[in-house]
């Protein structure tokens, strides 16, 4: 199985890995734990490494996702290059730069038709919408093959792309972005996290049901306004993970609100058959709000 480096702007690096099963080691020398369950490397000094969900057993956390086969509506977008990996680009009918940008982390599933229709409908409020590929082309269709992928995902590649993507959006004639967040679902929400603690001059960032950071000096690096969108019967992140953000975010003095909605995991995913669309439009109402406050300055 492949281990993947966790790499924090300004911290040393510390090793995490994705393990399935009892007494595992961490590449750092930590134990991993717990039996059966998708588990979080425990580093040598005790404090998470940030990674995959704990609490539910791999089968469980499968479990929570689903994906319906019907297609979404037309794309509007293109594919572009972005060093080794690519991305989706949505641009706001005959704008030109600068415009407002956002980047966007796919689920689990990988970059398909439904997160590009997300980078469209980001598009549609006036943002150069951007979906980074962190599965290099490849997509899932069941959870057997998502687990895989995420699985296969590793620090160094991943930032390397989100990197790109972020130097995409401020150099693309089309784009010359002054102002960047960040969103994602999931997978995606993590690293939508990452992506702030990567990039300090972000100025968003929305996690969807995302694995949380919570080690306060990591966090103390985000500049970015941080909005966490989860929900309460979400098996996979228990309240004491997403309290335990919510407190850590604010001993890091990073400004941050943390919305609970009365729903499942992937609830605000419109291709999951748990879709709750009351939840996931107020949950879209406070994203626009945050990058329309954060990314459209005196608009």
């Amino acid at each position: 199985m492949k281990q993947a480096n966790w790499m924090a702007v300004g911290i040393a690096a510390a090793a995490i890995a994705t393990v399935i099963g009892a007494g595992a080691v961490a590449k750092d020398g930590g134990a991993a734990s717990t039996k059966g369950k998708v588990a979080v490397a425990v580093k040598a000094d005790g404090a998470d490494a940030p990674g995959m969900w704990m609490g539910v057993t791999e089968e469980e956390f499968k479990q929570l996702h689903e994906l319906k086969q019907d297609a979404p509506a037309a794309l509007k977008g293109e594919m572009v290059q972005l060093g080794e990996a690519k991305g989706y680009l949505s641009l706001p009918p005959g704008a030109k730069g600068p415009l407002p940008a956002v980047i966007v982390i796919h689920e689990w599933w990988g970059l398909n038709d439904h997160i590009k229709h997300w980078a469209d409908r980001l598009a549609a409020d006036g943002y150069a919408a951007l979906a980074v590929d962190l599965y290099r082309g490849e997509l899932a269709t069941t959870p057997d093959r998502a687990m895989e992928l995420i699985k296969a995902v590793e620090d160094e590649p991943s930032l390397k792309a989100l990197r790109a993507g972020i130097d995409f959006l401020e150099s693309d004639p089309r784009v010359k972005a002054t102002h960047i967040g960040s969103i994602g679902w999931c997978f995606g929400g993590h690293w939508s996290l990452r992506t702030a603690l990567l990039d300090p001059d972000l100025d968003a960032c929305v996690l969807y049901y995302g694995r949380p950071v919570t080690e306060v000096a990591q966090l103390a690096g985000i500049k970015a306004e941080v909005l966490g969108v989860f929900g309460t019967q979400d098996a996979s992140l228990p309240e004491e993970t997403v309290g335990g953000f919510e407190a850590a975010l604010k001993e890091a003095g990073v400004k941050a609100r943390i919305l609970r909605y009365d729903a499942v995991h992937a609830f605000a995913n419109p291709s999951n058959p748990k879709y709750d669309q009351v939840s996931a439009g107020k949950a879209w109402d406070e994203v626009r709000e945050l990058f329309g406050r954060t990314l459209k300055p005196g608009k």
